[in-house]
């Protein structure tokens, strides 16, 4: 019996030495919580701190007078009922869309927010993926709003499919994280396509800290790639558990998904942190 009691856990131990740890991965909630909510909203965002999301990611634009909003496409028709021109429209008339009701009803009340009302609401140890949807123009302005901005250089990250943008952004801003983004696909032969070379001479050339694609059809090579060279890899739009857990065994610093707290729980329950109300 006193054997067993000192076998069995030094066996344990032996054990529990040799399994590599693997870190955590960042959850990101996609436009906020819009599975749930409507996309890049402030219900979206707030239900996204509720259900212990790590961070939050939104997409911006430029308006006609000069100031940056959040919205996905260049148009607002999707979300809305009149169709506008987001670079040919003001704020003002902007805010006087409701870009919630496609959800449901409750939801009628939701506007497209300005970049300042979202960096609001990111609450301290929290984080915002900012996805810049325009070219560099938009850039002069943000730099207004993250110096008006409460928030930590830790706190905001930039990411873009231009790596233009990332470039000229990590120039002036060197303290803050970017992020270039590309989608992978096949090529004739069903190889993924940008090649490994590409993604990190593209990675080198814009001074990014990381590499963020979807998740199908990279490969564990690729990632492998990106992180032996010294990038972070991240990945989006993951809603399922066995993905997320693939990624997060992959090595991904970030996993962005529509359902936060799905993701979450089954990750790592023991890590939830709702936003306390």
């Amino acid at each position: 019996m006193i054997k067993m009691l000192i076998v069995i856990p030094l066996a344990m131990m032996m054990y529990s030495y040799i399994l590599p740890v693997v870190p955590e991965p960042v959850i990101v909630a996609h436009r906020g919580a819009s599975y749930y909510a409507p996309e890049n909203t402030i219900p979206a965002f707030m239900l996204a701190w509720e259900q212990g999301a790590d961070a939050i990611e939104g997409d911006f634009f430029l308006t006609a007078d000069g100031e940056i909003v959040c919205i996905h496409d260049p148009y607002t028709g999707r979300v809305a009922e009149t169709s506008m021109v987001v670079s040919e429209s003001s704020l003002r008339e902007l805010k006087e869309l409701n870009v919630g009701s496609w959800k449901g009803k409750e939801f009628g009340g939701a506007t497209i927010p300005a970049i300042a009302e979202v960096f609001e609401i990111v609450p301290s140890g929290r984080k915002i993926f900012v996805e810049i949807k325009t070219g560099t123009e938009i850039l002069p302005r943000l730099y207004e709003e993250i110096e008006r901005a409460h928030l930590l250089p830790g706190q905001i990250v930039i990411i873009s499919f231009n790596s233009e943008v990332i470039k000229e952004f990590k120039a002036a801003r060197p303290m803050h994280k970017a992020l270039w983004l590309s989608g992978i696909s096949r090529d004739e032969q069903g190889n993924p396509v940008p090649y490994t070379e590409a993604i990190l001479e593209t990675l080198e050339n814009a001074g990014a800290d990381g590499f963020s694609s979807n998740y199908r059809p990279v490969t564990p090579e690729i990632i492998d790639a990106v992180i032996d060279a010294g990038y972070e890899y991240h990945v989006w739009t993951v809603n399922d558990a066995s993905t997320a857990k693939a990624f997060k065994h992959y090595g991904a610093s970030s996993i962005t998904t529509d359902r936060p707290g799905f993701i979450r729980e089954n990750l790592n329950p023991r890590k939830w942190r709702p936003l306390l109300k």
